[in-house]
């Protein structure tokens, strides 16, 4: 039997989570279902090679993309990151490799995939909260500069005092939103600037590597540090379910 991942807590609060999203039937098959995918997200092999174990590859796949479909694995990371502590906020954006495999489609643009130096590439937007949990991403083609999401990932947290990023989101039209939103922007400015960074928080800033630590725990999971999916919805939504698998030890342990 191949390793599993989830414990009989952690089901027990997802299945009532699947439940409750009102999308999905409480069918006792949907654990060996979601262990599927979840092996299938660890170790990132193609889904025909899925153990037996875990049933039928093809409808382990058709399950997965019925559930990215209807939204089901944004809405389990949303419900688990309620727990957020959005007082200080962290944001960074970080490349992923795009497979050959996910590349061949008429119109790679529409599917979050973009070239950059390293190939074809896809980026992944992230926003953790005071303890480094994720708590809102989005996906974007390789080449899409990080300030282009930047408001876009602070929009809509409440309870925002600061948000803190690298010199990739040097922007004044940035740190205006931030201040509009309530926050003190902590964004070093580049060396060419004439301003200066002398209102640098530098104490906060040094905090920052808890974004890059995040996106260091879900690269474990092969499917996430490669990019298998030719679809960007189902690729966000493995994505989603390894943010939650972060989430989990806050609900159950």
């Amino acid at each position: 039997m191949p390793r599993l991942m989830l414990t009989d807590k952690t089901w027990d609060l997802l299945s009532r989570v699947m439940y409750l999203t009102g999308r999905i039937y409480k069918k006792p098959e949907h654990r060996m279902t979601l262990e599927g995918i979840l092996f299938r997200m660890r170790t990132g092999i193609p889904w025909r090679d899925i153990p037996k174990e875990f049933g039928c590859w093809s409808k382990v796949f058709r399950r997965f993309n019925l559930w990215s479909r209807k939204g089901v694995m944004s809405e389990i990371f949303n419900f688990l990151s309620s727990l957020r502590d959005p007082e200080w906020v962290f944001i960074d954006g970080s490349i992923v490799k795009a497979h050959q495999d996910s590349t061949n489609i008429r119109d790679s643009q529409c599917e979050a995939i973009g070239c950059s130096r390293g190939g074809k590439t896809t980026k992944i937007h992230l926003a953790v909260d005071s303890g480094g949990l994720p708590i809102h991403f989005e996906i974007s083609g390789g080449q899409v500069n990080d300030i282009v999401h930047g408001e876009s990932l602070i929009e809509g947290i409440a309870g925002v005092e600061m948000v803190v990023a690298d010199k990739g989101y040097d922007s004044e039209a940035l740190r205006e939103f931030t201040r509009s939103a309530g926050a003190k922007p902590v964004i070093p400015r580049r060396g060419n600037n004439k301003t200066g960074n002398h209102d640098i928080d530098w104490s906060m800033y040094r905090l920052r590597h808890l974004v890059e630590n995040a996106f260091l725990k879900i690269k474990k999971y092969r499917a996430i540090s490669t990019r298998y999916d030719k679809l960007a919805r189902n690729y966000q939504a493995m994505v989603a379910l390894a943010f939650s698998m972060m989430w989990l030890p806050m609900w159950v342990d």
